[in-house]
């Protein structure tokens, strides 16, 4: 998410907020303007004061902080990285490793070792072997999920 709508999120965020506190301290003026019989020097108004002080403070916080965020304009790096182009590793690969490949790209680039042991129909230990090569060029990545492995394209 890029900065300047996190920014724009809290400028708003903090505004609604200010129109609240401003209108629930307007009506809780007029509550202790009706019920308090000792004027101004009652203690209720200062309570109120304190708590519109802090209430106001927070607003404009939380204000500053969106503002800067807006204005900072930095991108959040997302760590989705982008699929490499493997050409010139791809010539190198015999015809079994750029079968299995081709497997894997049919699949979105992501399946199951499993999986792949079935649709290739090579046995386990041909599987494993041609996924390390793999992993060794840095064209797939295999991760760990629960008693099977899921094979991934970079």
């Amino acid at each position: 998410m890029k900065n300047k709508q996190v920014g724009t999120l809290l400028m708003g965020v903090s505004l609604l907020i200010g129109f609240i506190v401003f209108s629930f301290n307007k009506a809780l003026k007029d509550i202790v303007a009706d019920s308090c019989s000792h004027g101004s020097e009652c203690a209720m108004w200062g309570t109120i004061e304190l708590q519109t002080n802090i209430s106001i403070g927070l607003v404009l916080f939380i204000l500053f902080g969106g503002a800067y965020l807006f204005f900072s304009g930095k991108k959040i790096n997302s760590p989705i990285e982008s699929k490499k182009d493997h050409s010139e590793i791809l010539k190198k690969l015999n015809e079994n490793e750029k079968f299995v490949l081709d497997k894997i790209k049919e699949e979105d680039g992501s399946i199951f070792q499993s999986t792949l042991v079935e649709k290739t129909e090579f046995n386990k230990v041909k599987i494993t072997r041609i996924l390390d090569r793999l992993e060794g060029l840095n064209i797939i990545e295999r991760k760990r999920r629960g008693m099977t492995n899921v094979v991934i394209l970079k």
